[in-house]
């Protein structure tokens, strides 16, 4: 019987197993990776919990459901390690659904518009789930789906996780084959690999979800110091659909080309792009066009000292500013997750591209292989 996770009962739910490792306190000289039991459906499926640890003591901890990265520690300026991603207390929390809280965004990451699109004269009909939009593949995209999980041990662990989207599947066409690696770095990154394949012409844009907070989940995000190295961003309707013009930052509350408090511009009345997206829920184009790993922004927390770099090889992010959480969920410590509570920086192409031909292709074709990396990577000043 198939299961649509959005409809279970909470008495379904509360049934399942469901035992998160909360536990932050890993040895700092044990680098490696670990699998655990997350948590069981109903019908039987089983999602497993990966535990990786460098030699630092950072740690990740990721489920091959949805890929999800259910938590990650990083050091202060006194070396204590804490959380800085939002993650939930239990299996059963993701199994509900959540506000995408660090999966894989997949077949194709943020928004197209009107939940269709034409590829080599055929026109394709997505589910609509947000605003007569499809957001982030579907209401059963990647993030709702049971990987399967290999690993690599050693002192840079690695989670491989892999995923055939079958022809058809929420609308897309082609049946694409999905790897995505997880690598914990021993120089505390963590490193996201993204590689595809199909049969058929198709679109793909992948990214991660997760939402970063470097204060250790104690405060908003307000005061986190940020950085884009781009000098244009991409102005959308009251859909948050683009428009299709790439407009310079100069000038205008997009503009983080030097280190900026988030909470500068986030709340400026005379904006209508603020006013769209409840605050930042906007995709900004690198200045660097290169294909190549390159930095693409810096996230810093005076108060810890943490400082977060962002590097990629796509042309774009998106920086979520958690404009939509309400304080209905709770972290693992029994913190409300509220709104400006965590930022997220989806790399990706940009939103809408099947239907913008002047937009950066992300049409994938039989004998290509879709390949794109992200790098955060922490250290303290």
């Amino acid at each position: 019987m198939k299961i649509t996770l959005f409809a279970l009962p909470l008495l379904l739910l509360s049934s399942m197993t469901s035992k998160p490792d909360s536990n932050l306190n890993v040895s700092e000289s044990k680098a490696g990776i670990t699998k655990t039991l997350f948590g069981t459906f109903p019908d039987g499926r089983e999602a497993d919990l990966f535990t990786l640890q460098n030699a630092n003591g950072m740690v990740a901890k990721i489920t091959n459901y949805g890929g999800y990265i259910v938590s990650l520690t990083a050091p202060n300026k006194a070396g204590k390690q804490e959380d800085v991603i939002l993650g939930l207390p239990s299996f059963s929390d993701y199994a509900k659904g959540t506000p995408s809280l660090g999966p894989i965004i997949g077949r194709f990451g943020n928004r197209i518009g009107n939940a269709k699109f034409t590829l080599d004269g055929q026109e394709y009909t997505l589910p609509a789930n947000n605003n007569g939009n499809t957001l982030h593949g579907g209401p059963k995209g990647f993030d709702k789906q049971i990987w399967k999980a290999t690993t690599n041990d050693g002192k840079e662990p690695v989670l491989i996780l892999t995923y055939l989207s079958k022809d058809g599947e929420e609308g897309f066409p082609g049946n694409l084959n999905v790897e995505v690696r997880y690598t914990l770095q021993k120089d505390n990154a963590l490193r996201i690999d993204y590689k595809a394949t199909t049969d058929k012409a198709t679109v793909i844009n992948l990214t991660n979800h997760a939402y970063f907070n470097l204060s250790g989940l104690k405060r908003d995000i307000l005061d986190h110091e940020v950085m884009i190295k781009a000098d244009k961003f991409l102005p959308t309707d009251e859909k948050q659909i683009p428009t299709g013009e790439l407009k310079p930052v100069a000038g205008t509350p997009f503009d983080f080309l030097k280190p900026t408090l988030v909470s500068a511009h986030i709340n400026d009345p005379n904006d209508t792009q603020i006013k769209y997206g409840k605050g930042y829920d906007h995709c900004w184009v690198f200045t660097d066009k290169s294909k190549s790993l390159k930095l693409g922004a810096t996230v810093y927390e005076s108060a810890s000292g943490r400082f977060m770099e962002m590097y990629t090889t796509e042309p774009a992010v998106q920086l979520y500013t958690a404009n939509n959480l309400n304080g209905k969920l709770t972290g693992i410590g029994g913190v409300p997750y509220t709104s400006r509570f965590g930022l997220c920086l989806e790399t990706q192409h940009f939103p809408d591209s099947p239907n913008k031909p002047d937009f950066p292709t992300t049409v994938l074709r039989p004998g290509d292989t879709y390949k794109s990396t992200t790098v955060y990577k922490f250290s303290v000043k």
